[in-house]
C-alpha cells in the first residue's frame, strides 16, 4: 500500500472524525440547535479527503450548501406537490443553480430531499446549514492550510 495514500487516509478519518464529533455534540449536547446534516459527512470526503477539487473549496462548500437548503425551503413552503415530484424537482433546480452559478458542491445536492422531508422550518437556514458550513469550513482551513500546508482555499 501506498505510504502516502494510507496517511492520507488517517488523517481524512481523523478530521472527519473530529468535526462531525464537534456538529454531533453541539446538536445533541447543548441548547444551541442543530448542527448536523446528512449531507455534511460527504463533505468530508471532499474536504479532508481531496481538498485541491474545485468540489471543496470554501465558496462552494458554503453556497452549495445554502443554496440548495435555500431552493428546498422555497420549494416545500411556497410549492403545492406531492413530496414524490416536489423532491425531484428540487433536488434539479438546486444542482442546476449550483453549476449555473459555479458553487457546485455535490453532498449539497442532497439537502433538497433531507429539507422536504424533514419539513423543516426557515431556521433550518442558519442552523445547521449556515453555522455548520461555516464550523466545517474552519477545520478544513486549520487542516489544510495550517496543518498540511496546502494551498487551500486555492
Amino acid at each position: 500500500m501506498d505510504k502516502e495514500k494510507f496517511l492520507k487516509s488517517i488523517i481524512a478519518a481523523i478530521f472527519s472524525f473530529f468535526t462531525i464529533g464537534l456538529l454531533t455534540l453541539l446538536t445533541y449536547k447543548t441548547e444551541l440547535g442543530i448542527f448536523l446534516i446528512a449531507s455534511f459527512g460527504s463533505t468530508m470526503v471532499l474536504l479532508y479527503g481531496y481538498p485541491e477539487s474545485p468540489f471543496a473549496q470554501p465558496k462552494n462548500v458554503f453556497f452549495g450548501h445554502l443554496l440548495t437548503s435555500v431552493v428546498g425551503v422555497i420549494c416545500l413552503y411556497l410549492i403545492p406537490l406531492p413530496d414524490y415530484i416536489l423532491i425531484p424537482i428540487a433536488v434539479g433546480l438546486g444542482v442546476g443553480l449550483m453549476i449555473l452559478f459555479n458553487v457546485t458542491h455535490p453532498p449539497a445536492g442532497g439537502n433538497p430531499v433531507i429539507i422536504i422531508i424533514g419539513g423543516v422550518s426557515i431556521n433550518y437556514l442558519f442552523s445547521p446549514i449556515i453555522t455548520g458550513s461555516i464550523l466545517i469550513l474552519v477545520f478544513g482551513v486549520v487542516l489544510n492550510r495550517f496543518i498540511l500546508k496546502k494551498n487551500y482555499p486555492k
